[in-house]
């Protein structure tokens, strides 16, 4: 019963987030800089994000781009150790905004950004079986975590019956300078 009480109370809370349409207008610092996020969130299907850097040389522009997808939240850390902050922010798409994906920048030493390319799920077969969304990201120590319930193939969106799966990128040189994130953990939970 009591393991009844806690996954409903879970599925409760992850599905109150995607149905979030709030504005975001939040700053968020390390020190004395960081990152003014805006977001009007008024459509599922675009939205305009703004990012203005604070305490960066004149070098760093602002950031005005569409994002398909509802922002849910933005987070700052430092994920590639360098002490400059990098950003991550949550966007969410799909017919009910219960896909998730990230948006992420990090800052080369607060004169300009560079981008952290966060990978498709659906790239890893592995990674993708049972998923259908409704995923929750969080930080931990500088690296970037994702949670979702994993679907078995007749189960219906509000019952997963298949756990929860956890995987745990970090922030690595990528292509021309950028950044990308891997996976370097992952484990599924039986409930």
């Amino acid at each position: 019963m009591f393991k009844f009480f806690i996954s409903i109370c879970l599925l409760c809370i992850g599905f109150s987030s995607f149905s979030q349409n709030r504005k975001i207008d939040t700053t968020l610092k390390i020190g004395k800089t960081g990152y003014r996020v805006f977001c009007t969130n008024k459509n599922l299907e675009k939205n305009p994000l703004s990012i203005r850097p604070i305490g960066f040389e004149n070098t760093a522009r602002d950031i005005d781009l569409m994002m398909k997808g509802r922002i849910t939240k933005a987070e700052i850390d430092d994920f590639n150790n360098d002490g400059f902050p990098d950003l991550v922010v949550y966007v969410f798409s799909g017919e009910k905004g219960e896909m998730g994906s990230v948006f992420a920048i990090a800052s080369s030493e607060n004169k300009t950004y560079l981008p952290i390319v966060f990978p498709d799920i659906r790239d890893d077969d592995k990674l993708h079986e049972g998923y259908r969304g409704y995923d929750d990201f969080s930080l931990l120590e500088g690296t970037l975590m994702r949670r979702f319930p994993i679907y078995k193939k007749d189960d219906t969106a509000d019952k997963p019956t298949g756990g929860k799966r956890v995987i745990q990128y970090q922030a690595i040189p990528g292509d021309r300078g950028a950044l990308k994130f891997k996976v370097v953990h992952t484990y599924d939970l039986k409930e």
